[in-house]
Parts: structure tokens; sequence; C-alpha cells
């Protein structure tokens, strides 16, 4: 009962926080103390909103780009997890991998852009590849920490029990890690959207992030506010589901703090 409490007074937090934010908009523009070429009025960016729904770009574009977001954000998912759990559990291979990976890391994905089009071209692997930048070297060292906080002694009571290399990977340190995973996993792909603008800045021809691009060339906010609105919902949803799978692929990981 408390938890289920605690769950509803979360919610009704997070419901009144974003009605304070939408009653702070409604009086900075309707009241007229910003002017609306800086911030549109709320139903200026409804119209904009059901305008494109209605002529289906609105769908096009979100589809264009959740499917960037995705594919881009498996790869780098598919290939940091290996990765950092060999560097969690390899010195040697941590000496020689993860400078390279803590030197690239700081490297500014935007400058990356013209790179990728010279080796790529302007077709979707480009935008794909821009995720899978923005967000790998990033979670190569975010899994090899969490698998490196496992209990030692789990790990040495299979050794003794004669487990394999293999069976220490995939029933020991896994299982453990899994839940420190999941948690990895949601925060990298809401990063994996802040790169979608990057990924389509060049070359496209449809997307939340083009249609931004766009819009700010005729000065359009609507139509941006719009935009920005469709990837922080469609990044809730993502969020939301990512949290709901977390509790069927680790159920017997308790969370910390109920309602988060």
């Amino acid at each position: 009962m408390k938890k289920k409490n605690r769950r509803l007074s979360y919610g009704c937090l997070s419901f009144i926080s974003f009605c304070m934010i939408i009653g702070v908009w409604c009086i900075a523009s309707y009241g007229g103390y910003v002017n609306a070429i800086f911030m549109p009025s709320p139903t200026a960016v409804w119209n904009s909103l059901t305008s494109m729904a209605k002529d289906g770009t609105l769908m096009m574009h979100c589809y264009v780009s959740t499917k960037r977001v995705m594919v881009g954000w498996l790869w780098s998912a598919v290939a940091a997890l290996p990765i950092g759990m060999l560097m969690a559990r390899s010195p040697k291979f941590s000496a020689v991998i993860q400078p390279v990976i803590e030197f690239v890391r700081y490297l500014p994905v935007v400058a990356l852009v013209p790179l990728t089009l010279l080796y790529l071209g302007i077709e979707e692997n480009q935008k794909y590849v821009i995720i899978f930048l923005g967000t790998f070297f990033q979670l190569v060292l975010m899994v090899c920490d969490t698998v490196s906080s496992i209990d030692k002694n789990m790990i040495n009571a299979a050794r003794t029990l004669g487990a394999s290399k293999l069976q220490v990977y995939t029933e020991v340190i896994f299982p453990a890690a899994l839940p420190g995973l999941m948690d990895d996993f949601r925060l990298t792909i809401g990063w994996a959207w802040t790169y979608l603008v990057v990924a389509e800045m060049v070359a496209a021809s449809a997307g939340l992030g083009y249609i931004i691009l766009k819009s700010q060339r005729f000065l359009a906010t609507d139509v941006i506010f719009a935009g920005l609105i469709m990837i922080g919902a469609i990044g809730l949803v993502t969020d939301f589901l990512i949290r709901i799978l977390t509790k069927f692929v680790v159920p017997w990981h308790e969370r910390l703090g109920d309602g988060r």
C-alpha cells in the first residue's frame, strides 16, 4: 500500500511540474511578455502539430527519426556490451582499448559529421553512425564500470565450483550486472535522442531534426517547438518502455526508490 501511495505521489508531482511549465508558457506568450517569434503560444504550436498530423507528415517524421535513433543506439549497445565486459575483467585488454575510448569520447560528434559524409555519403548509414558515435564510447565505459562493481565473492565462488570462463560471464557476471546495464541502456538511449538533430542536420529530407533545422531558416518557431515537443514525448515513452522492460528482464532486482 505504501509503495502504491509513493508511486501515486510521484505521478502527481510529475503532473504538477508539467502543468507549472505550461502555465508559465501560457502567461509569457498569451500575456505578450515575449515576442511570438521567440516563443509561440501553445495554440500556435498545437495548430502546427495538428496540421502536420492531418497531412500525414508528422507520423512520417516521427517514424524516420525513431528508426534512426533506435538503429544507431542498438549498434552501439551490441558493440559496447562485450567490449565493456572485457575491459572490466581483463586489465591487459583495458590497457589497450581504454585510452583510445577515453580520447575519442571527448571529440564533439558534430565535428565528425564532415568525415562521416566523406566516408559514408548521405545515405541512412551516415545517420546511424552519428547516433552510434554519440553513444558508443560513453556506453562502453558505463558497462565497464557496472561490471566492475559486481561482488567479487560471487565470481570467486563460481570458479571454486569449477565454472569455466564462459560460464562465469554468462551465469554470474551478466545476470549480476544486468540491472545496472539496463539503467545504462536507458540513459544512453536518451543521449541518442540528443544527437538526432546532429544526425539530420546535413543531407536529410525527413525526420524531426530535419523539420526543426528547416523551420529555423524561416523563423517558424511554432514548428520548432512542435518538433521539440515530439522528440521529448517520444523520449519519455521510450524511457517508460525501458523501465517496464527492466521489471520483466530483471524481476529479482529490487530497485531503490519506489516510483522511480
